[in-house]
């Protein structure tokens, strides 16, 4: 089972969507982590807006990455250009892959303007999740 680390700078929208998704993709292929390089706990937004497509993570715990520090990782995943550049040295193997999304968390106007930024975040993150599984679990098993 390959295991796989989300990273971000705070462990509270963007990764957490991103750990849903791609366990969601992965089914039991793989085991996903999420972690931040800094903890602001879980965004009640993210939780909604996952809701809203069927997935639940409000089970998920905001974590810091230095938790996962005994673990060998095949796969980090950086969601944030903040991440990527403070992301801690692993002494393992793991693939690196970044991607920076926007941070719906900084998202301005109306609730609704605000859950319509989160929903385009939150599909851009899905897509990137499915193409990862596809192309890094499914192709290469």
């Amino acid at each position: 089972m390959k295991k796989i680390l989300v990273l971000c700078t705070g462990n509270s929208c963007r990764s957490q969507i991103a750990e849903g998704y791609l366990q969601y993709f992965a089914g039991k292929t793989a085991k996903v982590f999420s972690a931040g390089v800094e903890t602001h706990g879980l965004n009640p937004k993210a939780i909604a807006v996952m809701k809203d497509d069927g997935i639940d993570i409000s089970n998920h715990t905001s974590n810091n990455i230095s938790e996962y520090s005994d673990i060998e990782f095949d796969y980090i995943i950086t969601v944030c250009d903040n991440a990527k550049e403070r992301c801690p040295y692993f002494p393992s193997k793991a693939k690196k892959f970044h991607y920076n999304f926007p941070d719906p968390a900084k998202a301005v106007g109306t609730e609704e303007e605000i859950f319509e930024q989160f929903k385009t975040v939150r599909n851009m993150i899905k897509e990137y999740s499915k193409n990862f599984i596809t192309d890094n679990l499914i192709k290469n098993s």
